[in-house]
């Protein structure tokens, strides 16, 4: 169940707004305060690159965020409408592609090194960042 779904323009000063947005919902879903900065970095990377990849190709529709609380983990999923050639199609590998693919992949290195469990996915209709983190239970005070 989604428990907050942000849609914002590419523009870069909105990414702040979603970092800021995926650390409160994390702190109130249960994610370690001592992982929250981490929380932050990732969201931050991952809207970054998408607002990148909507800028660099034109694209006016607004960049994803969507921030799901489940009984024991907190997922963060961060979209974009950037297509990309499947393998083997025509028109994959253009001039100038080199340095995309290059900051892509280090955009999606930093992640990975934040998130333990993340998945990545892309086709022609867009691509999908799903980061998730375990939560505890909230403290249940005795009397």
């Amino acid at each position: 169940m989604a428990t907050v779904e942000l849609r914002f323009s590419a523009l870069p000063e909105h990414v702040r707004t979603a970092r800021l947005v995926a650390a409160a919902v994390a702190r109130r879903a249960g994610v370690d305060e001592a992982v929250l900065d981490e929380v932050r970095l990732a969201v931050g990377e991952a809207c970054t690159r998408a607002v990148g990849l909507h800028r660099n190709g034109g694209i006016a529709a607004p960049v994803t965020v969507m921030l799901i609380e489940d009984e024991k983990q907190f997922s963060i999923e961060v979209g974009d409408e950037a297509p990309r050639s499947l393998p083997g199609e025509a028109g994959s590998g253009a001039a100038g592609e080199d340095a995309d693919t290059d900051e892509d992949e280090m955009g999606l290195a930093v992640i990975s090194g934040l998130v333990d469990d993340v998945e990545v996915s892309a086709g022609e209709h867009g691509g999908l960042i799903r980061m998730t983190w375990p939560t505890t239970p909230p403290a249940v005070l005795l009397s």
